[in-house]
């Protein structure tokens, strides 16, 4: 875990200042919502000009390398062996930045925004921002074949990680200041305020359930405003109008779904395999930037089209003006030229080569299906615009985003079910033919789960042994009738259960098996059993389950009891669990999570006094970790279920330039507990004292 301090190593006069501003921006007494809503837009802003600056220094870089507009025109005039060289000077020039100064420059970004939120709090370098924006401006201008998009995500992410690090805010609103500073980054480089906030949402945070949504909708609009002075109010690409001929065209998108799904699977796959070859060569990354260089000059010699970020081409096939042949041929050679620029230590996104992928291969299918089917089938320019989203989503493993952001371009609503359906289908096939996205990927690959330490759902980490009741009602199966009316009566439980010789639980009985009997009660007392009424449809559960279980079958039997059996083979009765413990449970969960989630300076407030009384029987305290769980990580000291106390923080000291230093963060399952950790706890008085003398 890195401090945030290593980012205000400052003069004396400066930290002064620094500190001096914090202490009046307290006494302004802003609430929390109020605080993130400024701050979003501030995020935003920055953002919006990152990806203005972004955009005019690619501008500057293309007309110092071609001595010109940048264009499909500009290239082909040019001489041959300066198309190959001023790609080999661009992989030389990233490929020193990366060794020398700061290797997140290297790649798309993206996977790299996702491991700082799940695993650092949202803590990035500040130094990124100097070195992704060089690095890709000069790689994409010398015509490395990638996007800008990804560039402008990382430069966002960014920014909005060093503004959270300005305000030494908690990590959990750092993760949001991140989602705001890609959201803007997104919004400003396609225009699209709407797909920006989506796609911070949907794959930067991975959680649709994030409860920030607003600030990182203020930061997306915040950026578009920016772009939109600067750059112009129009979208990416220039879409002409298009819509569905034909109800029947609808089969063919379901056709290029899939043909989406394939394309982005083989772009994944072949990326991916790109970068084991350069990782595996044993040169320095400037070597390798003059390598992948030298093979896009080379390939761009043949296929300009492939060149910087290929809005040009793209532009032609929307418009219907590319031969489909050639368009065909573009998917694979795009595939091998962006793979190559990446893999061999490129700086750029995979956004417009995604889109381009998508624009060539709609315009091949939509030829062929107009050859076929002339009368029902619209233009090749909108099948190239419909795969356009297929294969971003499809790549992306992002949906929703890709289809926003085709929407936002054309902002014509006919476009729209033949792009649902298409993208949709792509995705599906993606995820079925590879687990991971093009993001997610990277990550796990370097042994990295994203989802570590954050579950969607609360249940799935919770247990039933954590809330069992250890009481219970048994009987015989062969007790009497008359037996069993007043234990049914006189019981705590809804129902009480029947077991057979072997002490295996067969089923219950309630108020329910009983009415039905109740009336010839005094014929029946001596001639019923219990098997004669068990009801057998009960599941029991094993105390080692996870809540989220239980409660599916909750929902499936409408029972509001279950027994509970121990997890070892033998499945001894323990005891039940109840739908209302469950629920407590999960309610217990959300209050200390949101409790978790205030800010630093309160929770730091909060510790300054030893034990503070929160609600009920239930306090906060802050421990010294115990000798015996030194060591171990969380999953292993299993505090909550040894000790039933909730773990919010841990402050940790460290040694930085002859001073100590504190910082708190939250822990993960795999975060290990070490000498002198000091942990915030929650729980009542027993369990607190029980668990200092652990």
């Amino acid at each position: 875990m890195q401090t945030n301090q290593k980012f205000f190593r400052f003069p004396k006069f400066l930290r002064r200042a620094y500190k001096q501003f914090l202490v009046y921006f307290n006494r302004l007494k802003l609430t929390e919502h109020s605080f993130v809503l400024i701050v979003a837009v501030f995020i935003g802003l920055l953002g919006g000009y990152g990806a203005v600056l972004i955009q005019l220094t690619i501008r500057w870089f293309q007309k110092l390398f071609w001595q010109g507009t940048f264009s499909l025109n500009t290239i082909e005039s040019i001489d041959w062996y300066w198309r190959i060289i001023i790609p080999v000077f661009g992989g030389l020039v990233v490929g020193l930045i990366i060794q020398y100064y700061a290797r997140e420059a290297k790649g798309h970004g993206v996977p790299e925004v996702m491991e700082a939120i799940a695993l650092h709090n949202g803590v990035i370098r500040p130094r990124v921002v100097i070195a992704k924006l060089f690095s890709s401006a000069i790689y994409i201008a010398s015509g490395g074949s990638v996007g800008r998009e990804g560039p402008v995500i990382q430069i966002g992410s960014a920014v909005g990680s060093s503004v959270g690090q300005f305000f030494k805010v908690n990590p959990k609103r750092m993760r949001v200041f991140v989602a705001c500073g890609a959201a803007s980054g997104i919004a400003a480089a396609f225009n699209a305020p709407v797909a920006g906030a989506l796609f911070a949402v949907e794959i930067i945070l991975g959680d649709f359930a994030v409860p920030q949504f607003s600030p990182i909708v203020i930061s997306s609009v915040a950026a578009t405003i920016v772009s939109r002075h600067y750059l112009g109010n129009h979208p990416a690409f220039e879409v002409p109008k298009y819509e569905m001929v034909s109800p029947l065209e609808l089969i063919n998108y379901v056709v290029l779904g899939f043909l989406a799904g394939l394309t982005a699977v083989a772009f994944i796959r072949t990326l991916y395999y790109s970068e084991d070859f350069f990782d595996n060569l044993k040169m320095p990354d400037y070597v390798k930037g003059v390598i992948g260089g030298l093979c896009i000059g080379g390939i761009g010699l043949v296929f300009p089209y492939i060149y910087g970020v290929g809005y040009d081409a793209m532009d032609m096939a929307l418009y219907g003006h590319l031969i489909w042949q050639i368009a065909a041929v573009l998917v694979v050679v795009k595939i091998l030229a962006t793979s190559i620029s990446l893999g061999s230590g490129g700086s750029g996104g995979i956004f417009a080569p995604s889109l381009f992928m998508g624009a060539m291969l709609g315009v091949t299918s939509g030829h062929i299906v107009n050859l076929l089917f002339p009368s029902w089938t619209a233009s090749p320019g909108a099948y190239a615009l419909v795969a356009m989203g297929g294969v971003v989503g499809a790549a992306t493993h992002g949906p929703i985003t890709a289809i926003l952001i085709i929407f936002e371009m054309t902002n014509d609503y006919k476009i729209i079910l033949p792009l649902m359906i298409t993208t949709i289908i792509a995705t599906l096939l993606a995820m079925r033919l590879q687990n991971e996205s093009i993001y997610t990927l990277k990550l796990i690959r370097r042994g990295i789960n994203i989802f570590g330490g954050r579950e969607i759902n609360v249940l799935k980490s919770l247990r039933v042994s954590s809330v069992a009741n250890n009481t219970i009602d048994l009987v015989s199966v062969q007790t009497q009738f008359e037996e069993l009316l007043p234990i049914i009566v006189n019981s705590g439980h809804n129902q009480i259960y029947v077991v057979d010789e072997k002490q295996k639980i067969i089923g219950y009985i309630s108020m329910q098996e009983i009415r039905q009997t109740i009336m010839d009660y005094d014929t029946l007392k001596h001639l019923l059993i219990a098997a004669d009424i068990v009801n057998p449809n009960i599941p029991v559960v094993r105390e080692d389950e996870t809540l989220d279980r239980v409660m599916k079958l909750f929902g499936e039997t409408g029972l509001e009891e279950l027994p509970v059996v121990s997890a070892d083979g033998d499945e001894q009765i323990l005891g039940t669990i109840t739908q209302r413990s469950v629920i407590d449970a999960y309610n217990q969960q959300i209050f200390l999570r949101d409790m978790a989630g205030e800010s630093g300076r309160s929770i730091r407030e909060i510790t300054k006094q030893k034990r503070v009384h929160v609600i009920g029987q239930h306090y906060f305290d802050e421990i010294e970790v115990p000798m015996s769980l030194v060591g171990k990580t969380f999953r292993e000291a299993a505090i909550r279920n040894r000790f039933n106390l909730e773990v919010l923080m841990i402050r940790r000291k460290e040694i930085k330039n002859g001073k100590e230093h504190s910082y708190y963060f939250q822990p993960n399952a795999d975060t290990r507990l070490n000498v002198n950790d000091v942990l915030l706890v929650f729980g009542n008085q027993e369990a607190i004292q029980h668990f200092e003398k652990a």
